[in-house]
């Protein structure tokens, strides 16, 4: 595979003199600041009601010590961020220079509530071990990031765009747009006007009267036509003022040691899942690069881990990470200064215990909005920044993204019911016109299925036959030990499938002997859709 030389991972650029004046704050920050601090409050708020809900925890735990650790993590990762922008806008002497958003991380919040969490508290029905098992859970991944910090770099050099920002769409179409649609649908008379605002404030030229923030002003319109319209509560919000408490951050070592006690049974989920959040890293960073900033991965994933080592230290089961949608504000005018003032004041509402009373002021129809621009902007973005020949890699790499999506949707559709899939059966399920089998097995491990099948279609399309078949070989690796396409990391995972991809490669092989193989297919890299 060859080096893609268009995307550079380095901070060795030499300082140039920089802006003469490199503003804190710009107009465009505010409008981005609405944006991201609300996607993150939303976040907080679901990861606050899982833990109360699902594993049992008292609020007084959640609010008192896993929000304020989460919320040093948020405050220090944030500063981090800001501080790297500043340093790219001196060095490239640029002032338009948007920092990377960062929070907690939406995948990770609800596999170690489901996947780690859970299963522990309902063999033991003490949710304080539960929350242990989670704590280590996240401290592994931090770990495992970090070490995918020496590694990352060079798999981003060998990997196409195409197969990056495809995966990227696949996750932003799915995991972040998809559920913000349906909310926003089950309340359409909220939600549409609300997306009207954005959509108008960040797609288009118009700007409102006296330049209002679109952020905020979707926010209180959305919420002036819940709270008119009865959709909220008022002795709900009393509620949560009574039950206000602040929290300092502790260190809780004690909890982490005892939960690394029990580490061999965490493994299974935490080796595949740091591979994806650094796979993930990687995909954003390649997303900020077509976007015109270029960070240092390196620098990115090292403090993606030291993030959730922190956190983890101080009592958060909660990993956070590098969001995807860089370039949506970077279009909505954030720079430097949108990422620090979120982070900072999430990590306010943290230590003051004023998550319960956010959740019965701000309806989510008026919040979720936002996150569905996220998913439109990173799916057109995908399209937008690789040549038009690469188009077909992209879908390829969006693929098994939506069969996780659909394949989650129908595990817990069928939870819900009172059986499982394999209670019901293949035939059963098939006879209904449900290929579940095979969308389970193409959405395990999505993120590296994804880069896998795009790098492969990448290299068919530039007629780089040997490549393809080293890609294809990487896959059926990867399939045989159980990081893509099995539930479960283990010798001989899915040998059928691996068996698959070797057949590609030898595919591939072959038609590098036929006449006109080798002839050399020349990608312009210009030819894209409106970049």
């Amino acid at each position: 595979m060859t080096a893609d030389t268009t995307t550079p991972d380095t901070d060795a650029t030499p300082p140039s003199s920089g802006p003469s004046r490199l503003p804190w704050w710009t107009r465009g920050d505010t409008n981005a600041f609405f944006g991201l601090g609300f996607n993150i409050l939303v976040n907080v708020l679901t990861l606050t009601g899982l833990m109360i809900g699902v594993i049992k925890l008292p609020s007084s735990d959640v609010l008192g010590t896993v929000l304020p650790a989460l919320g040093v993590a948020l405050i220090l990762g944030n500063v981090y961020y800001t501080v790297l922008a500043r340093r790219l806008a001196a060095r490239e002497n640029r002032s338009d220079v948007t920092a990377l958003p960062y929070g907690p991380s939406v995948p990770h919040m609800f596999i170690v509530v489901f996947v780690v969490m859970l299963p522990v508290y309902l063999s033991t029905k003490d949710p304080v071990q539960a929350w242990q098992a989670g704590v280590a859970w996240a401290f592994m991944i931090g770990v495992i990031v970090m070490i995918g910090a020496f590694v990352g770099p060079h798999i981003r050099r060998l990997t196409p765009r195409a197969a990056m920002l495809g995966t990227l769409a696949g996750i932003s179409i799915t995991f972040i747009a998809m559920r913000p649609a349906a909310q926003m649908w089950d309340a359409a008379w909220i939600g549409l006007p609300v997306l009207a605002i954005i959509v108008i404030g960040f797609f288009t030229d118009v700007r409102l009267p006296g330049n209002i923030p679109v952020g905020l002003a979707a926010l209180l319109v959305g919420s002036a036509i819940d709270w008119i319209g009865g959709y909220m509560s008022a002795p709900d919000v009393s509620q949560a003022i009574s039950d206000v408490s602040i929290g300092l951050p502790d260190q809780r070592f004690d909890m982490l040691f005892s939960g690394l006690g029990h580490l061999a049974p965490l493994l299974g989920t935490a080796i595949p899942l740091g591979v994806y959040n650094f796979t993930e890293a990687m995909s954003n960073v390649e997303s900020a690069s077509a976007a015109g900033d270029s960070y240092n991965l390196r620098s990115v994933l090292l403090a993606d881990g030291a993030g959730a080592v922190v956190g983890s230290a101080f009592g958060s089961p909660f990993p956070p990470a590098v969001y995807i949608g860089h370039p949506g504000w970077k279009d909505a005018g954030g720079r430097t200064g949108y990422s620090l003032g979120s982070g900072v004041v999430i990590g306010l509402l943290c230590f003051l215990g004023l998550f319960g009373v956010l959740d019965a002021l701000l309806p989510v129809p008026a919040i979720v909005p936002i996150l569905l621009y996220i998913g439109l902007l990173i799916g057109a973005q995908a399209f937008q920044a690789v040549p038009r020949l690469h188009a077909v890699a992209v879908v390829a790499a969006i693929l098994p993204n939506l069969a996780q999506w659909a394949s989650g949707l129908m595990d817990n559709a069928l939870s819900a019911a009172g059986t499982t899939a394999d209670k019901v059966g293949e035939t059963a399920l098939g006879n209904a016109g449900v290929v579940y089998d095979g969308l389970r097995t193409l959405g395990e491990g999505a993120v590296l299925v994804g880069l896998i099948l795009g790098t492969m279609v990448t290299f068919v399309l530039e007629k780089k036959f040997l490549y393809a078949a080293i890609a294809s070989v990487v896959g059926a690796v990867l399939s045989f030990i159980g990081l893509i396409h099995a539930p479960e990391v283990a010798w001989a995972a899915n040998p059928q499938v691996a068996l698959g991809y070797l057949f590609f490669g030898v595919v591939c092989v072959l038609y590098w002997f036929l006449p006109g193989a080798r002839e050399k297919v020349e990608v312009d890299e210009s030819d894209v859709i409106d970049a």
